[in-house]
């Protein structure tokens, strides 16, 4: 295992004098107050101590309410688990170690976030890439063909990270449908469900997703990216109950639980309204699309925050090296290969504040052009 490349950014970050740090995906609007309320009451009234592996019962109740409004899922279903767990990394590490033993094999989509290939090496499982070249679109016709008989589970990411990119909702049901044909868990990473843009939400107004009327796929959502609290580390995991049942006695173990005060924030979460902070990153994405399309190619984001454009291959570099050059330009980036087998794309984080964005923006598509070396 490496250090993340995603860390070497942020440090990078540090270290530079006004940097046009284009690379985190650290949203820049502020925790709602309401949020943070919650969470000073409870430090406050002394709720700082350990709180059930499962989470803390109104944060508990909140997210199945959520979740049955937005996936149709009955929240009095005992064949349904939720839990709450330190961050959506601390749920996929604890799917894994459920779903894999030494020599399973879990099929992950090409390009990845950046814990994906490392959930191999943590449980002894193999990891297995699913090329999703030049469109990004996990599909069931690609996943498809990698499904053997030590495959024990598919993971999916919409909105996609590095990508951005957005499945529909016929792409999530034929995704499910082959899953359940196969006797295959299907985890659905959907940390960004909230940042869907208005031209990609699914037939109901919301992210589109494999567990939409299906409780039988693992869901796995966040509170850090939606709601600016990334340092809370918080995310939860919904699904079959005998699959959480064993996360969360792996929990007991590993993380004990999520952290007790700021999960009484988080439970005030699903009232907080973020059509505006919405509105403003599609407005980032519709400029990032606007400036660097007419010299590469970057597929529309339907989500997230993230462009995943690519480096000209008249320019004659790969994207660490255009990484490398941008950051004479104090535009920090993260280089495609950090995501993927490829070397040849570059992620862009639109988290950013819009004067910053544009400053950056104006490099890049110089470097693009070539007109900037």
């Amino acid at each position: 295992m490496d250090a993340s490349g995603i860390r070497r950014a942020f440090e990078l970050g540090a270290s530079l004098a006004d940097p046009i740090n284009l690379s985190i995906g650290q949203p820049d609007f502020p925790v709602p107050d309401a949020m943070k309320r919650a969470a000073v009451a409870a430090i406050d009234g002394d709720r700082n101590g350990y709180s059930l592996s499962e989470g803390v019962g109104p944060l508990n109740e909140a997210i199945r309410a959520h979740l049955a409004t937005d996936l149709g899922w009955d929240p009095a279903d005992p064949e349904i688990g939720v839990m709450v767990t330190s961050g959506t990394s601390g749920a996929l590490l604890l799917s894994s170690l459920a779903l894999l033993d030494p020599g399973d094999e879990a099929i992950v989509p090409d390009p990845w976030f950046v814990i994906y290939p490392q959930l191999g090496p943590m449980t002894g499982g193999r990891i297995v890439p699913c090329d999703t070249y030049p469109d990004f679109r996990m599909t069931a016709a690609r996943v498809e063909p990698l499904i053997t008989e030590r495959t024990k589970f598919v993971l999916v990411n919409s909105p996609g990270n590095p990508t951005g990119v957005v499945l529909t909702d016929e792409e999530c049901r034929d995704l499910a449908d082959l899953c359940r044909d196969r006797g295959v868990q299907l985890v659905s990473d959907e940390i960004y469900d909230e940042f869907v843009f208005s031209d990609a939400v699914g037939a109901d107004g919301g992210c589109p997703s494999p567990g939409r009327g299906n409780p039988g796929t693992l869901v796995i959502r966040g509170f850090g990216k939606t709601y600016g609290c990334t340092g809370w580390r918080l995310g939860y995991a919904a699904g079959p109950a005998a699959l959480i049942a064993q996360m969360r006695k792996l929990q007991q173990f590993t993380f004990v639980c999520a952290p007790t005060p700021l999960q009484w924030g988080a439970s005030a979460a699903f009232g907080v309204d973020l059509s505006e902070q919405i509105a403003g990153y599609q407005r980032r994405r519709d400029r990032v699309v606007e400036m660097l399309s007419p010299h590469t190619r970057v597929s529309t984001p339907g989500g997230a925050f993230y462009a995943f454009f690519e480096v000209p291959s008249a320019l004659g570099i790969d994207g660490s090296t255009f990484v490398e050059r941008a950051v004479a330009h104090r535009v920090l980036l993260v280089a495609g290969g950090v995501f993927s087998s490829r070397d040849t794309h570059v992620r862009l984080s639109f988290a950013a504040p819009e004067p910053v964005l544009e400053e950056g923006l104006e490099i890049l598509a110089g470097m693009l052009a070539g007109s900037l070396v």
